[in-house]
């Protein structure tokens, strides 16, 4: 683990010290950053930003992918200790924080298809078009990653945390806030830790100031509606169709799907998979259980 984000969280604090406790958060991020060279790469005039942490590359490259509301940011405890023996390449996908928005679909594309191009074609320029790659993907991400395998080629293994598309019932207890309708900027505050607690984490410790921050400013820099494509499924048809070996890893508490039995049923019968249930996780297991991710990842992408 790298020390500029640490694993455990902070206890909710005082106005000011919460105050101080978000400066704090802004300089763990940027320490985290700047341990990665970035690189804007161009197609068909729009931008897409990729971060490149560590150097070897001994091995496949891996490329990790953020969730919906989400940035590069979602694998901040996570792409430091992955790069210790691999490069590492995490995007802002397109239509998040700072790579441009991709054009809509025309008629008859999947409406992924605009953003799969993008992602595929600035990957490709970055690694080489014949390069063989590893692939991660968070939540909207994990769905994004098990498509982009399908069109791309040349993944040796794809590892899914939380995954979304699975179209199967979610278990969510806490009705969601639209924080864009907040009238001032601390009903908004309140708005967005409250959609923390109610479907990114599960432990009410784990919204500390870090993880706040990540989600309020990646939440400022989404302009793709991701939603519709999480529910609409599509997962399991997408894994069968490749070729990969595959982990797929979901939060014990996750509430955007019924974990054991939506594992035990993408498992069966798939020899080349595998699988594990996160202890005490909710949905955003890579960042609340930063370490038990990560030892998993390593094990599987070795």
């Amino acid at each position: 683990m790298n020390d500029a984000a640490p694993d455990r969280p902070t206890s909710r604090l005082d106005p000011a010290s919460e105050a101080e406790a978000e400066a704090e958060a802004h300089r763990q991020i940027a320490q985290v950053d700047a341990l990665a060279t970035r690189h804007d790469a161009l197609h068909q005039g729009r931008k897409v930003r990729w971060r490149r942490f560590g150097q070897d590359t001994s091995g496949p490259p891996l490329v990790l992918l953020h969730g919906g509301h989400g940035s590069w940011m979602h694998w901040l405890r996570n792409a430091p200790a992955l790069s210790e023996s691999r490069s590492v390449w995490v995007p802002d996908m397109p239509g998040f924080n700072d790579s441009d928005t991709p054009p809509e679909p025309i008629a008859g594309q999947e409406p992924l298809a605009p953003t799969l191009e993008l992602l595929a074609a600035t990957l490709d320029q970055l690694v080489g078009p014949g390069t063989e790659i590893d692939l991660a993907g968070f939540s909207f991400g994990g769905f994004v990653a098990s498509r982009l395998a399908l069109q791309r080629g040349r993944v040796r293994r794809l590892a899914l945390v939380g995954s979304a598309g699975h179209a199967s019932m979610r278990r969510l207890s806490i009705e969601m806030i639209n924080w864009r309708a907040a009238a001032t900027r601390e009903e908004e505050r309140s708005a967005l830790r409250h959609n923390l607690k109610a479907l990114m984490l599960h432990d009410e410790a784990s919204i500390d100031a870090l993880a706040f921050v990540i989600h309020d400013v990646s939440c400022h820099g989404t302009r793709l509606r991701s939603k519709e494509v999480s529910l609409a499924g599509g997962l399991q048809a997408t894994l069968d169709a490749l070729s990969a070996e595959i982990l797929l890893l979901w939060g014990e508490f996750d509430v955007t799907a019924d974990p054991r039995p939506l594992l035990t049923q993408l498992l069966d019968g798939k020899p080349d998979r595998r699988g594990a249930i996160v202890e005490g996780a909710g949905h955003w297991a890579q960042l609340e259980r930063a370490a038990a991710v990560n030892s998993l990842l390593i094990d599987f992408l070795r």
